[in-house]
């Protein structure tokens, strides 16, 4: 097949629930493509001999080799030449964020000058880890002679799993220490079911069970045992404990009855099940109407866990306008077709409170924008004397998070920096404690999963030469 014949090929598209159905229940928005749909998506890549699309997957997937496998409708040669540098081509295919990344630069959107019109990489690659899952096929790869070097891993979210995974098949012993019940880390407790269902996670975390990766559960590292405890028992450390500490906005009204942080929110319902009592016993506020402050993924995922949990409205309160939102364009699609509510260019003022200390609105404040900060988007300034009331029963902050303190608290020989994360470098996630490194969210803020995976990569491969050639 000549590029002629590949360009004229049109984009597959991924059947979803339908918005109305799917807003009563937790089952996953989009369908995934049929073998045929794949074969042919699979068949519109270009096969660049310099492809940019490599380039920019921070986990480096040779993607022009696996797609030309799926192509061929060799779906399980496709899956190990991804698991060759992603051992989480599930969770990476749903979640992150392509457009941006791999898909971003790719020939064909550049060619037919339209971003839409790119090879859907992160679809396929969801695909060939379901077609997996559902053959019951696991391949697992040879693996070398044991080092007798032993790595704890600390947090079991995507940089912790990359570590592991990476780490057991360079033949050393890996134990990956969690703090909560399930693995995950941010992939259960903050991701909704119906964006990311759990058993995908459980499947990715067999896998590497079955490669020999030791998983300890409800073992609070910082508590139960010390980073310097650690150190006397293996050889190297990971910390990849995420950023779980939730921001807040210090206005009037934040500790009133209905006001949640998201990660409480999402929590309750992803990893505690409380879109399902009480069936299951874990009881979480319905309310009639809610509103979400923020712009970002964790905001979608809050609006639209509201409408599911049985809001009449749910409303996204964000200070910019719509073009500086940094969640997913998917995201915000999927929350508009849902019946999400946006206010744009507000902020909010205070929380209002019945006697007995439960919200019954928030006060907002109009703003317009000004010239652009130091992230690049334009600044937001009130417009005196522009506040309202918009009536609410239930309030979800969703501003973003900050990196978990209890291990940077409890090793004082840890530097971090002024926002409580932990110093490392970008070449390897080494830290300022000989033989501890750090990677993911507690290093770079909330980021993306994708981005977590590659840190863990580039930790992994430092943490072997530190293990087995004594390179710091």
């Amino acid at each position: 097949m000549n590029a002629k014949e590949r360009l004229a090929i049109p984009p597959q598209h991924m059947a979803e629930q339908d918005p109305a159905v799917r807003i009563h229940n937790q089952n996953e928005v989009p369908m995934g493509f049929r073998p045929e749909q794949a074969i042919q998506e699979a068949n519109r890549c270009l096969q660049c001999k310099k492809a940019a699309c490599v380039v920019n997957c921070p986990v480096g997937i040779d993607i022009p080799a696996f797609l030309a496998l799926v192509a061929q409708g060799d779906f399980r040669a496709a899956l190990s030449k991804i698991k060759e540098k992603n051992m989480l081509p599930a969770i990476c295919g749903r979640v992150c964020p392509q457009e941006e990344q791999c898909q971003l630069q790719c020939s064909v959107a550049k060619i037919l000058k339209s971003r839409e019109a790119a090879v859907s990489v992160g679809k396929l690659e969801r695909f060939v880890a379901d077609w997996e899952r559902s053959t019951g096929v696991m391949d697992l790869p040879k693996l070398p002679p044991k080092t007798g070097k032993r790595a704890a891993v600390v947090g079991s979210g995507p940089a912790g799993l990359t570590v592991a995974g990476d780490l057991i098949r360079l033949g050393h012993e890996v134990t990956v220490f969690e703090a909560l019940h399930k693995p995950g880390g941010v992939l259960t407790y903050g991701i909704p079911e119906f964006r990311l269902p759990k058993e995908i996670v459980d499947y990715e975390v067999r896998y590497l069970e079955k490669l020999g990766v030791e998983f300890k559960y409800n073992y609070v590292i910082g508590k139960i045992k010390s980073v310097d405890e650690l150190l006397q028992e293996y050889d190297a450390v990971f910390i990849g404990t995420g950023a779980g500490l939730p921001n807040f906005m210090n206005i009037p009204g934040e500790n009133l009855i209905g006001v949640f942080s998201a990660n409480e929110f999402l929590t309750r319902a992803n990893l505690m099940r409380s879109y399902d009592f009480p069936a299951v016993d874990t009881p979480i506020i319905r309310a009639d109407r809610v509103a979400t402050v923020g712009g970002g993924n964790v905001a979608m995922d809050s609006a639209r866990t509201a409408l599911r949990l049985g809001a009449g409205r749910s409303i996204v309160v964000y200070r910019r306008s719509r073009q500086e939102m940094p969640a997913r364009v998917e995201e915000v699609e999927h929350a508009e077709q849902e019946g999400v509510e946006f206010h744009f260019l507000v902020n909010p003022k205070r929380i209002l409170s019945d006697a007995d200390g439960r919200v019954t609105g928030i006060e907002l404040i109009r703003m317009e924008l000004g010239e652009p900060d130091a992230s690049g988007r334009r600044r937001p300034i009130p417009l005196p004397g522009s506040e309202f009331i918009l009536e609410v029963d239930v309030v979800i902050i969703a501003i973003g998070n900050s990196p978990n303190p209890l291990i940077p608290r409890e090793t004082p020989d840890i530097q971090t920096n002024k926002w409580g994360g932990i110093i490392a470098d970008a070449a390897g996630g080494r830290t300022s404690k000989k033989g501890v490194f750090a990677g993911g969210d507690i290093v770079l803020g909330a980021a993306t999963v994708i981005l977590a995976m590659g840190e863990g990569r580039r930790a992994a491969k430092a943490m072997h030469d530190y293990m087995t050639n004594g390179v710091w």
